[in-house]
């Protein structure tokens, strides 16, 4: 019965109390926050963890909701607001070992590297590591942008930033991504 109805009409039918909008948002938009989620952060408690408190926040807004912009526009943007938090209270770092397996790879000749195919598992594995090495605010733009299929707008509201600052960090990212898989 709600499914026909916007994300925007059920998040103010469930500011009024109905709970079924809520089931129906939850269930429409959980893999979407969670894939970002898990993307921008890198670890899945941390993503759990950010789930969780994202739809706290959004259960302890619910009053104050305006549908001025898009409803995931909005989710994200809570979302996005956690993430920048973790990220200003915890900077990750590689562990020793990781930084020592980079350092010998780095080393070793390229005859004594040896040439295979990828699989699907390793383009993904490369690609997940290629967005790992973007700076935070690249690997958002893009996450939001390919993940969530954000416009230039929706993501500048999301992170912040002006459209062209939003443009620039997609162009470099896509940039840097490319140069990573062209090495």
């Amino acid at each position: 019965m709600g499914d026909e109805k916007t994300d925007e009409a059920l998040m103010l039918a469930y500011a009024e109390g109905d709970l079924l909008a809520f089931e129906i948002l939850y269930q429409r938009h959980r893999g979407t926050l969670y894939r970002f989620l898990l993307r921008s952060l890198r670890h899945r408690a941390d993503a759990d963890e950010l789930f969780q408190e994202t739809w706290s926040r959004l259960i302890a807004a619910r009053e104050r909701y305006r549908p001025d912009a898009k409803f995931t526009t909005w989710l994200l943007q809570i979302a996005h607001n956690l993430v920048i938090d973790r990220f200003r209270r915890q900077r990750p770092q590689a562990s020793p070992d990781e930084t020592d397996s980079v350092l010998r790879n780095l080393d070793a000749p390229e005859s004594e590297q040896p040439e295979r195919v990828l699989s699907e598992f390793e383009q993904r594995r490369r690609l997940q590591l290629a967005l790992e090495d973007l700076p935070d605010e690249q690997r958002v733009a893009f996450l939001l942008r390919v993940e969530n299929g954000l416009g230039l707008d929706e993501i500048g509201e999301i992170t912040g930033a002006g459209r062209e600052t939003v443009k620039s960090r997609l162009r470099y990212a896509l940039a840097r991504i490319r140069a990573r898989f062209a090495s």
